[in-house]
């Protein structure tokens, strides 16, 4: 028996969302993988848990009128308590607001900066709060808008850690060219590499700018720094394992498999391994990335309501169902579909007419003919080609699951059941005990039987309860043992007495999730969706209102702001800092009327306040401010 160690995690998952089928599909693989490597007799250690700190967390609270510790409770909880009830079989659930968490990183960043690997400098650029992410002007969509979510970025100057990570570009290169199955599937291994041969700037590892996040270790001794949300929450793979304190956990490390979803990919298959290099840990073994989850061919939106409960799909279609439908519908890596109609057509086909009616057909020709006694002496002297050929199938399918080639595992996992049932077909029970080939009879119901079983411990790690009640009709227990007999020594089972269970998969007729809202009144809402189209209530949410430009001039250091103090009619004047730098000077716009956003909270471009945001339109030709046509009263009201 090997005691090979053997660590899996799945990314820990962000609290300011509720989990949704993407959330279910990474930790369901993971299982999986934990509970085949325990199957085989490695040492494992699963991890999962939630990430905890960031201003968008900040942000939320603030917004529920709630401290940030006791909404990340609130929101964590859900997490833990649905993969509690779909029986996840982790090892620990961390949280980034865990006290040995905290103790972990402030240790990476003291281990980080002795190597020369962390330095102080004052970052500008354009940062998206969602994404948590900055971006070059490059990257921005029509010069202001996040590349990856579509929002509003906002350009943040200040004082900030920075991390080497250009000093490791040419070491991740060739970590990529030694190590081809790093990244999985291999077809994301290229869009990684073009990106580190861009050019890798030093990376922006602490903000000032809020303060729920882990602080810089005393060391440091700078009070007003938090670390930045990255690299808190990439070190949880070895603060798990206890980093920095009682390390005992740490020969688990490396990972076998980080498994993440391919919207961050590039932290954890770039930042990650260079933060690794300069604490001198061995980088993961793999970092495998799935793709995304649509609902009946359509991007799922709360606005749709076409989001997928995972709890709702389980209570209604079971857990193991949906679980097998999960890893079996969807090359990894590639985006999948969920649809009722594709859910009960693997549950009747792949599951009832496969899997649950080979049961059912042992059942009834053992009970027909032999009492229910199965017997496997006499397998290899009629039945030796059909065992031989199942051996060898189940003996060389094992690397597709570590390669993260998960539904070609299961694809090869179903051949020995179509030899199974070809089996009965071709030489028929029923005909054999006609002509009295009784002991010819009964090693083929052996060996249907004995197929069955090995099947069903491979299939264990997928289905766990399902495979248990084969397995005890069968009369064995899955476990270490079972699979070292019957697959890695190509045994077979001792003789038993079947024991009849009810069929396994029920037939479905009908979808089970009924949709909440009628065919016409949902294809309307996608209408008016498509159409970004909102009530008259939502529009009368915004302020509009004409204001009178006072005071104008050039930001300083930035090439598109200009600062403006803009009379709406108020005691003061509003400041406002605008990105029209390119089209309109500042003259330009002295004592010229505007309109304006005059209810949007406040922020900060550059350091400067910015109290409302000016109307424009924007095409090929360049941008116009929009204007009253003739003068009116500064704050008049607009709509």
């Amino acid at each position: 028996m090997s005691c090979k160690n053997t660590y899996i995690t799945t990314p820990i998952y962000y609290v300011n969302d509720v989990a949704h089928i993407g959330h279910a599909y990474t930790t369901v693989i993971a299982d999986m993988l934990a509970r085949y490597s325990r199957l085989v007799g490695r040492n494992t250690f699963f991890l999962t848990g939630t990430d905890e700190h960031g201003q968008k967390i900040e942000q939320s609270a603030k917004q529920r009128g709630r401290a940030p510790q006791e909404y990340a409770d609130e929101i964590s909880a859900t997490f833990k308590n649905l993969w509690d009830d779909f029986e996840i079989s982790y090892d620990k659930f961390i949280r980034t607001t865990d006290n040995e968490h905290k103790i972990g990183v402030q240790k990476a960043f003291e281990v980080m900066m002795e190597n020369g690997d962390v330095y102080k400098d004052v970052y500008s650029g354009n940062y998206c709060v969602s994404c948590e992410t900055f971006f070059t002007d490059k990257q921005l969509v029509n010069d202001e808008f996040c590349p990856d979510c579509g929002k509003t970025t906002s350009v943040i100057e200040e004082e900030s850690y920075f991390f080497r990570l250009s000093k490791y570009e040419d070491k991740l290169l060739q970590y990529y060219k030694e190590n081809e199955d790093f990244i999985l599937p291999r077809s994301k291994r290229n869009e990684i590499i073009r990106f580190v041969e861009g050019g890798l700037n030093d990376l922006s590892v602490t903000r000032t700018s809020f303060e729920w996040g882990v602080k810089l270790p005393k060391s440091a001794n700078d009070p007003k720094h938090v670390m930045y949300v990255w690299l808190d929450a990439l070190m949880n793979y070895v603060t798990a394992l206890g980093y920095g304190q009682d390390e005992a956990k740490m020969e688990f490390w490396p990972a076998k498999v980080h498994l993440i979803g391919k919207d961050i990919l590039r932290f954890h298959a770039v930042y990650w391994p260079a933060f690794l290099m300069s604490l001198g840990l061995e980088l993961p073994k793999h970092v495998a990335a799935h793709g995304w989850w649509t609902r009946d061919g359509q991007k799922m939106s709360k606005s749709k309501g076409n989001v997928v409960d995972p709890k709702e799909v389980a209570d209604a279609y079971g857990i193991e169902n949906f679980r097998y439908f999960m890893m079996r519908e969807v090359p990894f890596g590639q985006d999948g579909d969920f649809s009722q109609k594709a859910l009960i057509d693997r549950i009747n086909s792949d599951l009832g007419n496969d899997l649950g009616n080979l049961l059912n057909r042992i059942i009834g020709m053992s009970g027909k003919y032999f009492e229910g006694n199965i017997k496997g002496a006499d397998i290899e002297k009629y039945y030796a080609s059909e065992l031989d050929e199942v051996n060898d199938k189940l003996g060389s399918i094992e690397p597709l699951l570590y390669e993260m080639q998960i539904h070609r595992f299961l694809e090869e996992l179903w051949k020995p059941l179509t030899v199974a049932n070809q089996a009965i077909d071709r030489y028929q029970p029923w005909t054999l005990m006609k002509e009295g080939r009784e002991e010819e009879a009964m090693a083929l119901v052996g060996l249907i039987a004995n197929i069955l079983a090995k099947v069903t411990v491979l299939l264990h790690p997928f289905m766990p309860k399902t495979t248990d009640k084969i397995a005890e009709a069968l009369h064995f227990s899955i476990d270490t043992p079972a699979y070292e007999k019957l697959i890695k020594n190509k045994g077979v089972l001792e003789d038993f007495v079947i024991t009849k269970i009810p069929p396994l998969f029920p037939r479905i007729e009908e979808e089970l999730l009924k949709d909440d809202k009628g065919a016409e009144e949902q294809k309307q809402q996608e209408q008016e969706e498509d159409l970004n189209l909102i009530t008259i209530d939502q529009f009368f949410e915004t302020k509009l209102k004409v204001g009178t430009v006072v005071e104008a001039k050039e930001v300083e250091g930035s090439s598109k702001l200009l600062l403006l103090q803009v009379d709406i009619g108020e005691a003061a004047p509003r400041q406002v800092v605008a990105g029209i730098k390119k089209y309109y000077s500042a003259a330009d716009l002295l004592d010229s009327q505007v309109c304006m956003v005059a209810n949007l909270k406040p922020a900060k471009l550059m350091g400067l306040k910015s109290e409302g945001m000016l109307l424009a339109a924007k095409d090929k030709k360049g941008l116009s401010l929009i204007r009253p046509e003739h003068p009116r009263k500064a704050g008049s009201d607009i709509g």
